[in-house]
């Protein structure tokens, strides 16, 4: 049994005991079913736009974290979606998730066997057809035009006739908690219409977003007096309730649970389900994702983050890339004693790790356990230095926690070691602005002058701006000693101006991101000049990338110092 099990399992003995001793608690289920709609409900988000391949390679990766169902889209809404549908028969070999096809009730007034939306969910090749029905009474008077005996056959026509083709269906009860507030009776009816026409499953839907959890837990209840069919909840997070009414949803008899990796989705989003099934999982002990699959549960996020082109935010729960890490010096003290003091669950349950981030905030244990896990050995004088210097740079315009690479080299120095890679003698950097024909424009030319070992080298590079020609320059003057720097490549490069009330005159900072094949890292400049603070930040990511390439200049000592310019 993998840890993650055992954490599902004690979760579960301690939830379902507390339900024995108390009788206002419903029994929880032991299983809830996880159905995604990323690929349709969540690309509705402002800004997210997929490509059929990215369709099919968001839907893989549900599939590796286990989901139970995968919505792909609404066959005949766009040609998209209907090639996705066409491809997925070929490409999509779904291991443990089922593929769902979506779409709507037959229209008021036509047969369902003559209903085009009806037709194209049963050529779509899915085995599942998730289909909205209003509950809304509203919405049926103003939206559909019609009455709600009608809207009610609609529903039960449509279920039937996807039915007769050999298709298992989902009804989703569009505006569901609007509806049973405003007209619990006919909210009521179009789940018993479906229900009755031989609907798998009742999707409560908080369409709009707007229900607090007392409301959804309280509509829930009611639902399950009136029906025993399978049910589930559809929650939208615009008044950041998302996940708690899902959770609240379970408590109170709901089975299925739908939303987004990653809260996706129109508006404010759908249910996080990057948050959602953690809770279930390890605050209520019930089984979300097959085996050994929660530890998937970051990497997953994180790889659909990128696919749809949006960066994760960093403080998302269980997931961000800051959810795990410590900054403060008596939070960090008290994480390296007991890490269950600052952290409600071990981040590796879920795949996602522990950091020790430092800045000014930080004490003496926050730096101990930092150089610990580089392996560097301070002593408390040491660190004591440390902790001096490193609240003096922040207090100038330095940023520690977000620079990792310069971080290191900054404890590392504390320690007594020395970069003797390379010495830079001087740096120049020249901008031509040429009006004349041919007219360039502007062309920039830098100059670097360092010392390896015994020999002086001068190299000068052009480049389109200065940094990049600094960039240049400086590979140039060392390459041909490191040939580990060939393979690192700078990836980002960030500005920000502090103290803008300077104007011009204002402080800089200067974040520079670079990585190689195994790994990337932060260095960071400050200065009022931003050329002197790029240059900074260029030069903690070479010495950085040298010190994790094991490089050396490998020139004795001793050696007649001669001058070379590089070609």
């Amino acid at each position: 049994m993998s840890t993650t099990d055992d954490a599902v399992r004690r979760a579960g003995a301690h939830r379902h005991g507390a339900a024995a001793h108390d009788h206002r608690l419903p029994a929880l289920p032991d299983r809830v079913d996880i159905f995604d709609t990323t690929l349709r409900d969540g690309s509705q988000q402002e800004g997210l736009s997929l490509t059929v391949a990215d369709k099919l390679r968001v839907a893989e990766q549900l599939d590796h974290l286990g989901v139970a169902y995968i919505e792909g889209g609404w066959p005949g809404a766009n040609p998209k979606d209907d090639e996705f549908f066409a491809r997925a028969r070929d490409e999509l070999a779904l291991s443990t998730a089922t593929l769902v096809a979506f779409g709507s009730t037959r229209r008021a007034g036509v047969r369902a066997a003559d209903d085009e939306v009806l037709g194209r969910l049963v050529a779509a090749g899915a085995p599942v057809a998730c289909i909205v029905a209003k509950a809304w009474d509203r919405h049926v008077e103003a939206a559909l035009r019609t009455t709600l005996d009608e809207a009610a056959a609609m529903v039960s026509d449509s279920v039937r006739h996807l039915r007769e083709n050999g298709l298992r269906v989902f009804v989703d009860a569009e505006h569901f908690f609007d509806g049973w507030r405003h007209h619990r009776e006919f909210a009521l009816r179009v789940l018993a219409a479906a229900e009755e026409a031989g609907a798998e499953a009742l999707v409560l839907c908080d369409t709009n977003g707007g229900s607090l959890p007392d409301q959804v837990g309280e509509a829930v209840a009611d639902v399950r007096r009136a029906t025993s069919a399978p049910l589930g909840i559809h929650c939208h997070n615009d008044a950041g309730c998302a996940v708690a009414n899902s959770l609240v949803a379970v408590e109170a008899g709901v089975t299925q649970v739908q939303g987004c990796v990653n809260g996706y989705g129109e508006r404010a989003g759908n249910a996080d389900l990057s948050a959602a099934i953690p809770n279930l999982s390890l605050k209520l002990g019930i089984r979300t994702l097959p085996d050994r699959r929660l530890e998937r549960l970051t990497s997953v996020a994180h790889h659909i983050a990128e696919l749809v082109n949006i960066v994760p935010p960093a403080q998302q729960p269980y997931v961000g890339a800051s959810v795990f890490a410590h900054k403060g010096g008596l939070h960090a003290s008290a994480v390296a004693r007991r890490t269950d003091l600052y952290e409600h669950v071990d981040p590796e349950l879920v795949g996602n790790g522990r950091r020790v981030v430092v800045s000014e905030m930080a004490g003496r244990a926050t730096l101990a356990m930092k150089a610990d896990e580089l392996g560097l050995d301070l002593d408390g004088e040491v660190l004591g230095r440390v902790l001096d210097e490193l609240k003096h740079l922040e207090h100038e315009g330095y940023h520690f926690e977000v620079a990792d690479g310069s971080l290191e080299l900054l404890l590392r120095r504390a320690g007594g070691w020395a970069p003797g890679y390379f010495e830079v003698e001087s740096f120049r950097v020249i901008t031509d602005h040429r009006d004349a024909p041919p007219g360039d424009g502007l062309t920039t030319e830098a100059t670097v002058k360092v010392h390896v070992g015994q020999e002086r080298i001068v190299a000068t590079a052009e480049g389109n701006g200065p940094v990049n020609a600094l960039d240049a320059a400086l590979r140039r003057a060392i390459e041909p000693h490191f040939p580990a720097l060939r393979g690192v490549r700078l990836t980002d490069y960030r500005v920000r101006v502090l103290d803008t009330g300077r104007g011009t005159g204002a402080v800089t900072r200067v974040l520079v991101d670079t990585a190689d094949d195994e790994r990337t890292w932060t260095t960071i400049g400050v200065s009022e000049n931003i050329i002197e603070a790029s240059w900074q930040a260029l030069h903690d990511a070479v010495v950085y990338a040298l010190v994790h390439a094991g490089g050396s200049a490998g020139d004795p000592l001793g050696r007649p110092p001669r001058q070379r310019t590089a070609p």
